[in-house]
């Protein structure tokens, strides 16, 4: 008889199209491919097979890291904009700071006594 595991959270299950990759990994590979291959096939002649293959990487690593990256169930998209968000948009530490009115109240009663 086979045994199939079932995941405990079907949530986290994602559908698979081609290859055991997802529909997203798929477009952000497909345009990783569309800028790497012809930024290979065009420099090679000028820049040599090693240094145009290293370019492809290059220009072809930032569509893998969306297409494969996940942080607690979040893409790189939405892990970058978490981030820009805590950094830069929203203020920092802000302490709780009471108005002490015993400290007005007794500086008030300083202030009529001088007089």
């Amino acid at each position: 008889m086979a045994f199939v595991s079932v995941p405990k959270d079907l949530t986290k299950v994602k559908t698979k199209v081609i290859f055991n990759l997802t529909k997203r990994q798929l477009i952000c590979i497909g345009i990783a491919a569309a800028f790497g291959v012809p930024f290979y096939f065009l420099t090679r002649g000028v820049l040599g097979t090693s240094n145009a293959a290293t370019g492809m990487v290059l220009l072809m690593l930032p569509a893998f890291l969306f297409a494969m990256y996940e942080k607690d169930g979040m893409p790189l998209e939405k892990v970058l904009l978490n981030i820009i968000r805590v950094k830069f948009l929203n203020p920092g530490i802000r302490p709780y700071e009471t108005e002490n009115l015993y400290s007005v109240l007794t500086e008030a009663e300083e202030n009529s006594e001088r007089k």
